[in-house]
């Protein structure tokens, strides 16, 4: 976990290298378009979203595979989407080498991303910088990994589950709102770091924390959150209690 830290500080520091040799991109009028794609033969699905900065909603719902909304004011920041063999990729191009945005003001880009509840899915989600919010109950997940930078970020992970799930999380400086489920079993492995918590109707043991169903349930949710400076809200839904 500390070498992939590592790595990510030595693009950040290579970003703002280049971005003062770049060509500066320009905000231009706003695009709007629609995208869907249709799931086919596949049983299960590997889904990956790849999202530089800006808003990104992700939630369930679809008819199809994929039903995507998209809006952004920078020509080259059209999304990318590709479909091949149960493998599904949406991603902010790379402009010269890196998504980059900086020095740039008053740029839009913003995802609205819908996915079937009714296929398997491993589902990967990694984000730049901005705000997100990962609507995920109700889909079929069969994994779950989620790489945050600065923002602030909102993975609700309420409902019923179907299956046990096993979920990493790894956010940077951000404030982070991890919404849980009550009836099924979750516990939250929360690696140490210079960030709050609050944990509301969870039980703390060490670097774990536990909700009431917690081996009961006959599914349970195992979550790895690792952070940096910021502030994890830890909620169960219709919980009163807090437990730190």
């Amino acid at each position: 976990m500390k070498t992939k830290r590592f790595l990510i500080a030595l693009v950040l520091i290579a970003i703002l290298l280049l971005a003062g040799c770049s060509p500066q991109l320009r905000v231009g009028a706003l695009r709007t378009e629609s995208k869907s794609v249709e799931l086919g033969d596949a049983k299960s699905v590997n889904v990956k979203i790849n999202f530089g900065a800006g808003n990104l909603n992700v939630s369930g719902g679809a008819e199809k595979l994929l039903e995507a909304d998209f809006a952004y004011n920078v020509a080259k920041l059209k999304p990318e989407v590709d479909y091949t063999d149960g493998s599904l990729v949406v991603q902010q191009p790379e402009y010269n080498g890196f998504p980059s945005l900086l020095g740039i003001t008053g740029f839009r880009n913003e995802w609205g991303l819908r996915l079937s509840d009714e296929v398997p899915m491993d589902l990967s989600v990694v984000m730049g910088a901005g705000t997100s919010t990962l609507q995920l109950a109700g889909l079929s997940l069969t994994g779950l990994d989620v790489n945050l930078g600065a923002g602030t970020y909102t993975v609700d992970l309420t409902g019923d589950w179907a299956r046990n799930l096993d979920v990493t999380i790894d956010a940077g400086a951000a404030t982070l709102s991890l919404r849980l489920p009550k009836d099924v079993g979750v516990r939250v492995k929360v690696e140490s770091g210079p960030h709050t918590i609050d944990a509301t109707g969870l039980t703390k043991d060490g670097e774990f924390y536990t909700n009431t169903a917690y081996s009961v349930s006959d599914v349970t949710m195992q979550i790895d959150l690792t952070a940096g400076i910021g502030t994890i809200n830890l909620e169960v839904e219709d919980a009163g209690a807090t437990s730190n």
